[in-house]
């Protein structure tokens, strides 16, 4: 089940929360420093053992004193025109941060909309990947949510998933 809400992703009760970091894990603004202070310093001295995270990649820690179990982290790119392989990377957060939750046995996973803050991703473009790819991973999950941090946002995930189950039943009736 995919579902999308309005809400703050650092008050989920959930196995897992995502976490749109930066590929030195410490922090920053936006979502990543809101989940570093709501889950305290437990996670960023994981975070500091582990070093870092490449574009793409994804890594998981303690989720400290958040109600979720783990924090998965997954650097997004920064958009660049979208001509710099922003696409692959941005799948690759999903996919990576999926395959993560599969590995350690994670049956629900909330996502922010990766790169889509001070990243610059299109918020249109952005949504199409998350919810595709959520879309791939869903029979592997009990829920996949979308936590959204505006009501734009929110009707953009909205609009763009109803679309998306629409083209999709079009397609298996052809």
């Amino acid at each position: 089940m995919i579902t999308i809400k309005l809400g703050d992703i650092t008050k989920e009760d959930i196995d897992a929360i995502v976490n749109a970091a930066n590929t030195g894990l410490l922090g920053g603004g936006g979502v990543d420093g809101a989940i570093h202070r709501a889950a305290g310093t437990s996670v960023l001295e994981e975070c500091r053992k582990i070093g870092g995270c490449k574009t793409g990649e994804a890594v998981i820690t303690n989720a400290g004193n958040l109600k979720a179990k783990r924090i998965i982290h997954t650097p997004g790119p920064v958009w660049q025109g979208g001509n710099n392989k922003e696409a692959l990377l941005l799948t690759n957060c999903y996919q990576n941060s999926f395959a993560l939750a599969k590995k350690y046995g994670l049956k629900t996973i909330a996502f922010p909309a990766i790169s889509t803050g001070v990243y610059g991703y299109p918020i249109e473009e952005a949504t199409q990947i998350a919810i595709g790819v959520a879309k791939k991973f869903e029979k592997d999950f009990q829920e996949i949510r979308f936590i959204c941090f505006s009501n734009s946002d929110l009707r953009t995930y909205q609009r763009l998933f109803t679309q998306m189950n629409t083209d999709n039943k079009t397609d298996e009736h052809r």
